[in-house]
């Protein structure tokens, strides 16, 4: 009972005294807003870009394989890579055999060439040739018409899927199934167009043409770098599968025992690693710059409480002499402490939120705050302004009651 007088006749005595000095208080309160507005602002920027990056890395699908020359991530000599033999289309059947957790292998040839229709043209227009079960590899969606089937791959057809940009600038207000378009000046009917796809690692996966890989290697040649896509079943089995896919294609290979692999079997996680691991010491140095703030909005409150202790030490005397207790004023400047850096803290919060959704509106970096990071910087304030009054509260209960009531 006693401690919750305490804590009313405290919190009640903290807020007179900061109404009575409001210029002290709202300077106090600002600096410690800064601090968590700083550090908001930076996790918020550095959480979007995350979210982001897993929402891109969930397009490629974590359960999927890419086989080529190079690896994503390179970790020796580039000409070592760039002197690999090519992959071939004889590897696409091994591959679906090499284990029973595999669903679908798919080629992949690219080229940049101009699009049109009529008097609209699309210039550098990704390219690219494949075959129906790159429907499965890539999770594709068809928003009209159909994609790519094996007859078309059969009988070399003149087909092509396009991506939703290339529907939206080439046929607008018309439904492009059915008509001609002009691939690098041959013609193509349009058989399908993909669902809108958005972006991955910053390229446009909606400004692209796909063909049947036989079309494709008919039109530009067949000297093309191959790439191959291959779906597992369940993502638990992706490692099980990539061992025996490198056995499959060492053995296809003819790799000799013992010589490194001449291929890369590249695996989403294997960016967000990289991803993490470049954005790591980056969210470090940023925290700590954020924090580094805050410590001097902490240090301002205990300057100031410092300041409150010497103008009110007659206070706390007359308070002493009547019988308040130790404890009664530590409570009461804690409070005081807590109050003015809880308050600071939620301004913060309030502009930082805002400076984090500037960034997103009008920048193309991605920004977001999760709830849980607002409450965490509101409650961290807090515990900065308790622990940096911890000394002026002791300072305070510490006092002489005969000495202070001296006190001029």
């Amino acid at each position: 009972m006693n401690f919750r007088v305490d804590v009313w006749e405290g919190a009640r005595i903290a807020l007179t005294s900061l109404r009575s000095n409001r210029l002290r208080t709202v300077l106090t309160t600002v600096g410690i807003g800064v601090g968590v507005c700083t550090l908001l602002a930076i996790v918020g920027i550095i959480q979007g870009l995350n979210s982001s990056f897993a929402d891109q890395l969930s397009k490629i699908g974590s359960n999927t394989l890419q086989v080529s020359k190079f690896p994503w991530v390179m970790n020796g000599d580039w000409w070592a890579y760039r002197n690999r033999k090519k992959l071939s289309l004889d590897l696409v059947e091994p591959m679906r055999t090499a284990s029973e957790h595999v669903i679908a292998v798919a080629p992949m040839m690219f080229v940049n060439a101009e699009v049109s229709f009529q008097n609209r043209k699309l210039a550098s227009v990704q390219t690219m040739g494949t075959s129906p079960d790159y429907a499965m590899t890539s999770s594709v969606e068809m928003a009209q018409g159909r994609f790519l089937t094996q007859a078309d791959v059969d009988n070399r057809s003149s087909v092509v899927v396009i991506g939703a940009e290339i529907g939206k600038v080439l046929f607008p207000g018309i439904n492009p199934v059915g008509h001609r378009i002009l691939v690098d000046r041959r013609p193509y009917r349009v058989a399908g167009v993909i669902v809108e796809r958005g972006t991955l690692l910053g390229q446009n996966v909606d400004l692209v043409v796909m063909l049947p890989y036989t079309a494709f290697q008919g039109h530009f040649g067949t000297q093309r770098d191959v790439t191959l896509v291959l779906a597992v079943d369940q993502q638990e089995n992706v490692p099980r599968v990539q061992d025996r896919l490198t056995e499959t294609l060492r053995r296809e290979r003819n790799t000799k025992p013992g010589a490194p692999d001449d291929f890369a079997i590249n695996r989403p996680d294997q960016l967000a690693n990289m991803y993490a691991q470049l954005t790591g010491a980056l969210y470090g140095a940023a925290t700590g710059v954020g924090l580094i703030t805050l410590l001097v909005g902490g240090i301002g409150i205990m300057n100031i409480m410092l300041v409150s202790v010497r103008e009110r030490t007659r206070e706390i005397g007359v308070r002493r002499a009547l019988g308040a207790r130790k404890h009664t004023i530590i409570l009461q400047f804690l409070m005081e402490a807590a109050s003015v850096s809880a308050v600071g803290g939620a301004m913060g919060t309030a502009v930082g939120m805002g400076l984090a959704w500037l960034v997103n509106y009008l920048t193309p970096l991605a920004a977001a705050v999760q709830p849980m990071t607002v409450v965490l910087g509101v409650g961290f304030s807090a515990v900065v302004g308790l622990l940096f009054g911890i000394w002026p509260a002791a300072r305070a209960a510490n006092l002489d009651p005969v000495e202070a009531l001296r006190h001029d």
